[in-house]
């Protein structure tokens, strides 16, 4: 790596920057003339602002349905996606499909692929019925709600043969190439033996009390629940009605486990590639969280927790550190965050004003990776990287068993802050030792109808 290559990452420019990739993707990339045929389902912020953006980019891909409960949310998906093909291919664009349920949209034969950006509690569970009616599946992190649904999932992926991505950026050079260079230094012993990892990622702050609200006439409400318990409607817990801003349920324990899981499935899952530990997890874990003691949000706030690996690395997670993974060896440390301030506008900020990426010794970061050292799988952006599998039926950046490692993981993480005590986890069987009581929190019940089926 050349310095003004490593110039080019501190300075934020994406690799389609460095490289010159077009943002839209000539069909002859993929050598076939034929489109594949998107729907998306869940046409809220994340959706708008980062995933149907994406896809918009490829040239032989369209989104061609779109759905969610919400008929407000679905009307604007429906005219965002008319608008932007119309201005795309300079002729009215007026056939995209809109489905209310999701079920009828993995009915549709025409279509090829899905994308899942709905809420956290709706991951694993959509994504097993797409790939059980034929779809590939492109799906928001974090992969699941807990981490029994999550093996559940990663097993249906792998037995179904389907494509499948989940939506870990910082696996692809577009928008940061920083992480994979990062991961690759590391893993060809540039720092020495890796000895420990710090993990920075932010808490959620304390909400207020929300009382109960009439539930909007465009909102299938119980369908929103999905598998999770009946709760009084009000806005503060599910999305605002009048535009896409940050949401209320990232911070509430019922739909998810906060930052945890929400920054901490990408940020972990980057330790994993590191550390050569993408497909396992860690062996004990430990610490502890502040959670509020009162209003609607419930996830946690402060918090520090702690792992160890059976190959003696270990980790420390917490919203004091740089929010960005640093690996420290024997020889040195390197240090890789994001730049700019996230996917969505309304991401809570990063924390730290460091570049992005760092070492302890600026020699560390010239050094060439050689054709006989480890070189990571190289993609472009995590979307294209998606619609070229399904294309070659070839690798990708990171499957369902990737993805459900990085989230399990944070997932023990989060069971941990509530138990407060050492927990001993065997990534092979995917149990807690000895301890009914942390083996209890693997697990949720599913609300009738919205189950694995």
């Amino acid at each position: 790596m050349t310095p003004s290559r490593r110039s080019l990452l501190k300075s934020g420019l994406s690799l389609v920057a460095v490289s010159a990739f077009p943002a839209i993707v000539p069909q002859s990339a993929f050598g076939a003339n034929d489109r594949i045929n998107i729907g998306a389902i869940g046409i809220g912020r994340i959706s708008r602002v980062h995933d149907m953006k994406e896809v918009f980019k490829i040239a032989d891909a369209r989104i061609t349905a779109v759905c969610d409960v919400d008929s407000k949310r679905l009307a604007l998906g429906k005219q965002f996606v008319d608008e932007t093909y119309t201005t795309k291919f300079g002729r009215p664009w007026t056939s995209t499909l809109t489905y209310a349920n999701y079920h009828d949209l993995l009915a549709d034969k025409d279509i090829d692929g899905v994308m899942i950006s709905t809420p956290d509690h709706q991951h694993a569970i959509l994504a097993v019925h797409a790939v059980r009616a034929g779809k590939d599946v492109y799906l928001q992190k974090p992969a699941s709600l807990t981490i029994a649904e999550g093996r559940v999932m990663a097993d249906e992926v792998k037995k179904s043969g389907r494509v499948f991505q989940v939506g870990s950026q910082q696996r692809s050079d577009e928008p940061w190439p920083q992480f994979r260079r990062a991961c690759e230094l590391v893993r060809n012993g540039r720092i020495g033996e890796l000895k420990h990892i710090e993990v920075g990622l932010p808490g959620d702050p304390a909400g207020p009390e929300a009382p109960e609200q009439p539930v909007p006439a465009n909102l299938n409400y119980d369908a929103w629940l999905g598998s999770t318990p009946k709760a009084y409607y009000t806005e503060t817990r599910v999305h605002p009605q009048n535009d896409f801003g940050r949401p209320g349920w990232l911070r509430c324990e019922q739909f998810g486990s906060g930052m945890i899981t929400g920054w901490g499935a990408h940020h972990i899952d980057t330790a994993h590639w590191g550390m050569d530990m993408e497909r396992s997890g860690p062996v004990e874990v430990w610490g502890e969280a502040e959670f509020p003691k009162s209003g609607l949000w419930n996830v946690h706030g402060k918090f520090l927790t702690h792992a160890r690996y059976a190959n003696g690395v270990t980790m420390d997670i917490s919203g004091d550190f740089p929010n960005g993974v640093k690996f420290i060896g024997t020889k040195g440390w390197i240090f890789v965050a994001r730049t700019g301030e996230g996917v969505s506008p309304t991401d809570p900020k990063a924390t730290t004003s460091a570049m992005p990426l760092q070492a302890s010794d600026e020699k560390i970061l010239d050094g060439l990776i050689g054709p006989n050292e480890i070189q990571l799988y190289a993609s472009v952006e995590q979307h294209l990287d998606w619609i070229k599998a399904m294309r070659t039926r070839g690798p990708h950046a990171t499957d369902a068993e990737i993805a459900h490692r990085a989230c399990s993981t944070c997932l023990v993480h989060w069971i941990a802050m509530h138990l407060k005590r050492p927990l001993h986890w065997d990534p092979v069987t995917e149990r807690f030792q000895n301890d009914a009581e942390a083996n209890a929190m693997l697990s949720r019940p599913q609300r009738a109808p919205y189950t694995f089926g």
